[in-house]
């Protein structure tokens, strides 16, 4: 069964009705913070906690909106909190046909309302016609007449005045069996057979809420005395609850206890289940281990020593040196804490789960954060899954469709999806993580060949093409050429790719500018690249000390694209060019009296053209053979 749909009525900082789609995997929901993410959360988890706990039930009082609370209680009426639409699914629902007959579920969805008492109203589409004719067929007492007056019932005094109609044996004895239907219902005067089909049917199965946020962190050293006397702060002592639930230990045996071995075994074996899992997912230090010790505080009183206390202490333990759980980063803690909630559940195979998790992984670098991704991704083969978040790191670019932006207006907290959010604030994470995936996806090969700019991906590939097409050699497929935005900036990206087990190689014009040519220095004094992994344009031509990627044309081939590129521009001859000066781009500068024209422009008319083999000259496809040949030894190398 999926919660396929939220309409939250009233509640907190949702002051008007806010409806929206979950996915059947996972939804996020990204907002800034006090947007009214959390209390979207905590409005799901209230209509079906996993587990009695005071703080997940509805109170007028706390929950619903302070400038409409006193118009409310002046009322006396019980609103309505949040409605839960849920879809039953194929198996299930050969399970209730089984029981009630085919065509009597008009529909597999419904939907259960909740009220700030608790209450629920609950909308289900069921046929009771056809499951009173299914069911008297079956007892063997079907009649138009019986049928018709079962169908009438609607409290125990109708019901028992057609018990009393009939006294033939078989009839007595069906009418009775038939009766269940009725009596095992709570409340069945409105709807007896919709009521049936949900309270014995249907609920059972509906999945419950296992809320969590960082709070939740367990302690370092947890008392078993005030563990057993609830004397623990309370998000504390629900987590080492769990934990000592899922090792299997009965608080009152440890406290009375001398010895702790039989404790310890069943600690460390607990241990290693949660362990295993961790560390398929926590990349970050695999050199950790977690390490559980029974400690004793003693007491003595005229000679007489005794224990007072006896305290569980985790430690985690980095290459022989261990350290207090709490000394930890806040990251791991939340991983491992997390893992103790949710493997308790995992032992209930009677129930399915949804979980809330509220800013998961906030304190984890970006890094861990995509490890917690692919943790989340495989959980939710199992789970449905929804977190709150306002890390881009937590949103896979991809997938934006689980997105639904939270935005705190003058009207209350707003729901939407993520295509219709106009504030550009609350879409800062999805637009930080498109881009960041944008940025990922341009080194999508292991082999990276480093240039300046746009026109330069276009000029190189474009002559790659056309040398290919006639047998000879251009750039190799596996290598992804790389614009990077500027001369200046190449020194940078080097930078930032160092250690990501990428191959570089930079092809680029003559330096003009010191500085750049320092930056580039320093990191081939600091081996962050090889120099010879470093090229320049006028290595490729004989006689030369400068040159452009576009001295690589022969004069006529160049000035044939740019004066069909500038149709606004006089046509250039190579007459009109200053032999004095040898790169073209200045010489054409030069001629037209300007700073600079737009080099992408003649490499498009290049890639438009689809030039062949006879549109360009000898000189030119030698030139840039000689290019590629030399940046493919590169790599091989």
């Amino acid at each position: 069964m999926k919660l396929k749909e939220i309409t939250i009525h009233k509640y907190k900082s949702f002051e008007f009705i806010q409806k929206f789609e979950l996915e059947d995997d996972i939804t996020i929901l990204v907002g800034m913070n006090e947007s009214g993410k959390t209390s979207a959360l905590e409005a799901i988890a209230k209509t079906r906690y996993f587990q009695d706990d005071e703080n997940f039930k509805f109170n007028a009082t706390h929950d619903y909106p302070r400038k409409e609370k006193k118009q409310m209680e002046k009322s006396g009426e019980n609103p309505q909190a949040i409605t839960c639409v849920y879809e039953i699914d194929d198996e299930l629902k050969q399970s209730i046909e089984q029981e009630m007959g085919k065509e009597v579920l008009k529909s597999t969805i419904f939907s259960v309302t909740t009220k700030y008492d608790d209450s629920k109203t609950i909308s289900i589409f069921v046929d009771a016609k056809k499951f009173i004719e299914h069911k008297t067929k079956e007892l063997g007492i079907s009649s138009e007449t019986l049928n018709d007056k079962l169908l009438k019932v609607k409290n125990k005094a109708d019901l028992e005045n057609v018990q009393k109609e009939y006294t033939e044996e078989n009839k007595v004895a069906g009418i009775k069996s038939f009766v269940k239907y009725f009596e095992n219902t709570k409340g069945w005067e409105s709807d007896p057979i919709g009521k049936y089909v949900y309270q014995v049917l249907l609920e059972p199965k509906m999945p419950k809420f296992l809320y969590y946020d960082e709070y939740y962190s367990l302690p370092s050293r947890i008392s078993f005395e005030k563990l057993k006397d609830k004397n623990l702060d309370e998000s504390k002592y629900k987590t080492a609850k769990a934990l000592i639930e899922l090792a299997d230990i009965n608080i009152d045996d440890i406290v009375k206890a001398t010895s702790f071995e039989d404790f310890i075994a069943e600690l460390e074996a607990t241990e290693a289940i949660i362990s295993q899992e961790l560390f398929k997912y926590w990349q970050t230090n695999k050199n950790l281990n977690i390490t559980f010790q029974i400690d004793k505080k003693e007491q003595t009183n005229n000679y007489d020593t005794h224990i007072v206390e006896h305290i569980l202490d985790i430690r985690v333990k980095n290459k022989g040196v261990s350290l207090p759980l709490k000394n930890r980063s806040k990251g791991f803690n939340w991983f491992f804490s997390f893992l103790v909630w949710f493997k308790k559940i995992q032992e209930d195979q009677n129930s399915n789960y949804i979980l809330l998790l509220d800013e998961p992984g906030l304190n984890l670098h970006a890094s861990a954060q995509a490890d917690l991704l692919r943790f989340l991704e495989d959980l939710s083969q199992n789970y449905q899954i929804v977190y709150t978040t306002h890390s881009p790191f937590m949103i896979t670019s991809d997938k934006l469709q689980r997105v639904r932006t939270i935005l705190e207006t003058d009207k209350g907290s707003v729901i939407s999806d993520s295509i219709q959010e106009k504030d550009p604030k609350t879409l800062f994470p999805l637009q930080a993580a498109l881009g960041y995936d944008i940025a990922q996806n341009l080194f999508i090969c292991k082999k990276n060949l480093l240039v300046e700019g746009v026109a330069d991906l276009i000029i190189l590939t474009t002559l790659s093409g056309i040398l290919e097409s006639e047998g000879r050699e251009g750039l190799r497929n596996d290598v992804t050429i790389v614009p990077t935005g500027g001369l200046e900036k190449v020194a940078t990206f080097i930078s930032l790719l160092r250690g990501s087990q990428l191959e570089i190689v930079c092809l680029l014009d003559s330096y003009t500018d010191p500085s750049g040519k320092a930056k580039m220095d320093n990191l081939i004094a600091g081996k962050i690249i090889q120099k010879n992994k470093i090229h320049f344009f006028n290595e490729f031509l004989d006689s030369r000390n400068e040159a452009d990627l576009e001295d690589l044309f022969a004069k006529q081939d160049y000035l044939r694209l740019f004066n069909s590129a500038f149709e606004n521009y006089p046509d250039i001859e190579i007459s009109d060019l200053n032999p004095d000066i040898k790169q073209i781009i200045i010489q054409i500068n030069k001629k037209l009296g300007i700073d600079r024209f737009n080099h992408y422009r003649p490499a498009n008319e290049l890639a438009k053209k689809g030039l062949k083999k006879e549109d360009l000259s000898l000189e030119t496809l030698n030139n840039f053979e000689k290019i590629f040949k030399t940046i493919n030894k590169l790599f091989e190398n």
